[in-house]
């Protein structure tokens, strides 16, 4: 309760900071050829998600961006999302459900994500993210068509399954978090041997069009609940989840750190930081950031 009231004052206080926002342009969108952006959005978070898609879009113009309501965006700020990004797609989360695949906590994004995937390259893009410099890297690989994460130290590279379940059980023995968990179990999966994996973060990743993710997701989803039980169904196996798809895709790549990275590792030259919960509002960085961008002519 407690930490509700802090998120909700310290939420109300950013707002403030960075209401000029709503004053800046609406973003241009790229060429046909030009990546998909998904989001999924709640109301609270819409101020930093005008952040986070205008800081984007001013490095790559996205082809057509595409938001997931989890059901508290009201019509007004879908009207308000609408005059900043011109031709928005809203999408119900009950219309982003698969037979078969868990619901709730972030796995409706990603099966929105696959089923777009067949046919364009979709950039998945959480709303506490700022773009604050050149993404070369992410551009050259949404051209070749190949899949990226965001990574979590320096030199992270694709690995084998069998080699992180062996290096969790080794160091994480006794953890309980769906994520170690299912890590834990990956050499006890179909085609193990063959399976890659990355600890990267689902908050910013690219997924490469034509495969059929949403077969594998079915495979390895299903298998996983045979393993560990009801424990897949917590928060956080859709990360595991998406982990699992982008580096089983030709040629995946973890992005450079800490060029990429959140803003607990962040440095003065990261180009793309995700400002997750533990250090957003610390400081007054975040909006500091926001405020010290050039958003354009308005």
């Amino acid at each position: 309760m407690f930490y509700k009231l802090k998120d909700r004052l310290r939420r109300r206080h950013f707002a403030s900071q960075v209401q000029s926002l709503l004053d800046t342009p609406a973003i241009t969108l790229g060429e046909a050829s030009s990546p998909i952006v998904l989001s999924q959005l709640q109301h609270k978070d819409l101020l930093m998600y005008l952040a986070a898609i205008k800081s984007f879009a001013r490095q790559l113009p996205p082809s057509a961006v595409h938001v997931v309501n989890d059901g508290s965006l009201s019509a007004q700020d879908c009207a308000l999302l609408t005059r900043h990004v011109p031709g928005i797609r809203f999408h119900a989360l009950s219309d982003c459900r698969e037979p078969g695949l868990p619901s709730g906590g972030t796995w409706e994004r990603l099966i929105a994500i696959a089923r777009l995937s067949r046919s364009h390259y979709v950039i998945q893009l959480d709303a506490d993210t700022l773009t604050r410099g050149p993404i070369s890297e992410v551009i050259q690989l949404a051209h070749a068509n190949r899949a990226f994460t965001i990574g979590t130290w320096d030199g992270q590279e694709i690995e084998s399954a069998t080699e992180r379940a062996a290096q969790t059980r080794t160091r994480s023995p006794g953890a309980t978090h769906v994520q170690m968990q299912a890590e834990m179990h990956f050499d006890r999966l179909s085609h193990a041997a063959e399976l890659k994996y990355v600890r990267g973060c689902s908050g910013f990743a690219g997924f490469a069009a034509g495969s059929d993710k949403l077969q594998l997701m079915h495979r390895l989803s299903g298998e996983m609940q045979k393993l560990i039980g009801d424990k897949w169904l917590e928060w956080g196996s859709e990360q595991v989840m998406s982990n699992l798809v982008v580096a089983n895709e030709p040629d995946a790549m973890a992005l450079p750190h800490p060029d990429y990275t959140d803003c607990e590792k962040m440095q003065p030259h990261s180009r793309f930081v995700h400002f997750i919960g533990t250090c957003r509002f610390q400081g007054g960085r975040y909006a500091d950031m926001i405020n010290g961008m050039d958003w354009g002519a308005s």
